[in-house]
């Protein structure tokens, strides 16, 4: 017995050892990584040149079209080989959208404001884009850019979407729209035979980069964005830093990576209506024959507000890998910290993520990962891989619901998910676990942490 109990205790030494070590490991090789990838991030070359938006015709008083002014700018900027465009102080109205050339800058100076016109009718013709990870053709974004180099948006000025009285309102109707663009996915139409735009309601972007390397958004304010506020579309080498938001008409996420690459988000502040950053990667057919994963993704510095701080899904289909997210907290109410979601239609992975000192306040659950999104596709066999997760140092006063939640399938189990410091002081339910192989928890408290142990008294003898 004596050498049983000493075998015991040895193999209890030697696996917190290994767990230790593989934990010190983990550490010196998330931060390698991460290193790596911050190196070829730049963001976008400053051009040379500066010119006012003023020598085009724009005027800053909130009555005046200043969409040929922009036009106007963007040629002289094509014609010049680059150019910074500087916006002063100012209401600039634009009846249609701002499409970039490379090289450009536009420079929103303090008391400037970029105000769209919400008539639906200015952002047409179509052009290429993406909704909701279908290709296809739509209204245009309002500022827009396609298969560029070296774009950015800069300055402490603003950029109203000014979309509550049209594109907003649109939701409630849209399934019809919504159907038909998930019709053609499944369908593989040629991307140039999904026509939609007017006759149909599916909102635009307030800003997507589409095929574009070497962008940086920085300080602007954002606001009332028809759709998505800042989408990033098949593109890498991307800087978003700074950027305020106060953002709360329908799905009005503050950034969604999509097949993109290479990307730091620091020092945001959102208040957005829907998601602060969501990461995606295509729907279904779509996301399978793109095969290019979101990869290479920083969130860091962040101060979260609104719906879901930092989701990876559900639109995932071509992958989501390599995601570091570093040293944030909360500005408000987030309905769930990190949210992972996909389900039996997308196939794909999710995969090397981390997650390291965030700290919130009250939300409904802190962490969720479920392979069964929505409960759709639970026929269609396109099981998701979701592996390698590394949680550390996370914290929340309260969980409504939930305070860890995993749900793989019986065919694709969430596998290699490790949780250590989580410090979690009310919750309803504390762990939820379905479906996984090889989870591993440190150090974890939830519903506070247990003291010394109360010693025996005499009310506690059951026998009296």
């Amino acid at each position: 017995m004596k050498r049983l109990r000493s075998i015991a205790l040895m193999m209890t030494i030697l696996m917190t050892a290994s767990y230790a070590m593989a934990q010190q490991i983990n550490d010196a090789e998330r931060l390698a990584k991460r290193d790596a990838i911050l190196k070829d991030i730049t963001g976008a070359a400053m051009p040379d040149n500066s010119v006012s938006i003023l020598k085009f015709g724009a005027k800053g008083d909130g009555r005046h079209d200043c969409k040929k002014a922009f036009d106007k700018a963007m040629a002289f900027a094509r014609k010049k080989g680059g150019a910074k465009i500087t916006v002063p102080a100012g209401v600039y109205l634009l009846k249609g959208p701002i499409h970039f050339v490379s090289n450009v800058c536009v420079e929103l100076q303090e008391g400037s404001v970029l105000r769209f016109s919400p008539e639906p009718q200015y952002y047409l013709p179509t052009v290429k884009t993406s909704w909701e990870g279908t290709f296809l053709q739509n209204y245009s974004p309002m500022i827009y850019g396609y298969g560029l180099h070296d774009v950015s948006i800069t300055g402490k000025g603003s950029i109203d979407g000014n979309a509550a009285t049209t594109f907003a309102t649109w939701k409630k109707d849209q399934r019809p729209s919504l159907l038909r663009s998930r019709q053609m996915n499944h369908d593989e139409v040629p991307v140039e035979g999904r026509n939609f735009g007017e006759g149909y309601l599916l909102r635009p972007q307030l800003i997507q980069f589409f095929d574009c390397k070497n962008i940086t958004v920085e300080d602007v304010f954002l606001t009332n964005a028809p759709f998505w506020c800042l989408h990033l579309l098949r593109s890498e080498n991307i800087i978003c830093r700074g950027i305020r938001y106060d953002a709360k008409l329908v799905n009005n996420d503050g950034i969604d990576p999509e097949y993109s690459r290479n990307i730091l988000i620091e020092n945001i502040h959102f208040n957005n209506g829907d998601d602060n950053v969501a990461i995606k990667c295509g729907r279904d057919n779509d996301g399978w024959t793109t095969g290019i994963p979101s990869e290479n993704i920083i969130i860091r510095n962040c101060h979260f507000k609104g719906l879901h701080a930092v989701v990876l899904g559900s639109e995932m289909s071509a992958g989501i890998q390599n995601v570091f997210v570093e040293d944030c907290t909360f500005a408000g109410y987030c309905k769930r910290g990190i949210y992972i979601k996909t389900n039996p239609d997308r196939g794909g992975f999710i995969r090397n993520i981390y997650v390291n000192n965030c700290e919130f306040d009250e939300v409904e659950d802190l962490f969720y990962a479920t392979s069964m999104y929505a409960g759709e596709g639970l026929d269609n066999n396109k099981f998701t891989t979701v592996e390698n997760i590394f949680v550390d140092n996370i914290r929340c006063r309260k969980a409504r619901a939930a305070g860890l939640v995993l749900q793989g399938t019986t065919a694709k189990p969430i596998t290699n998910v490790v949780f250590s410091n989580i410090e979690i002081g009310e919750a309803k339910n504390a762990i939820s676990f379905d479906n996984t192989q090889g989870v591993v928890m440190s150090n974890c408290h939830i519903g506070g942490k247990a003291g010394v142990p109360t010693q025996v008294t005499e009310k506690d003898n059951i026998f009296k």
